[in-house]
């Protein structure tokens, strides 16, 4: 499988993810929007936006071992954060960074919320991943 990541000519180069990503040759996967929730279903991190994305992006991951992905085959996240204002931005991107490899950032949006589905949720994250076709 192929993927490519790039930020091409005449778009801006930002921190954090890829303007564009291709992928040929594999199997596409939807992961839908993921909370702070544990196992149990337990919310993790309340009123704590750091420890809320921790959770999500190990619940991401989770649901990638599942599929026999990783964070390498995620090639678009969509991020909705509850109250969101710029500031926010460098922890969210802290801990995104610490789960992507810097050479294969996904195209990513941030879009700022009024609420999610319930009560205490201050981030959730959607992930499309591409991986191997047998995976």
């Amino acid at each position: 499988m192929k993927k490519q990541y790039m930020n091409p000519p005449g778009m801006p180069v930002l921190p954090g993810f890829s303007q564009v990503v291709t992928a040929e040759g594999g199997k596409a996967v939807f992961i839908a929007g993921q909370v702070a929730l544990d196992e149990n279903g337990e919310l993790v991190g309340k009123g704590d936006l750091r420890a809320q994305t921790q959770q999500v992006f190990k619940n991401i991951g989770t649901a990638l071992a599942a599929i026999g992905g990783t964070p390498d085959d995620v090639v678009k996240i969509n991020m909705y954060v509850v109250g969101y204002t710029p500031d926010a931005l460098a922890g969210i991107r802290d801990v995104r960074n610490q789960f992507f490899a810097p050479d294969k950032l996904p195209a990513s949006t941030l879009i700022g919320v009024q609420a999610l589905a319930f009560e205490g949720l201050l981030i959730e994250i959607e992930a499309i991943a591409v991986v191997n076709a047998d995976s």
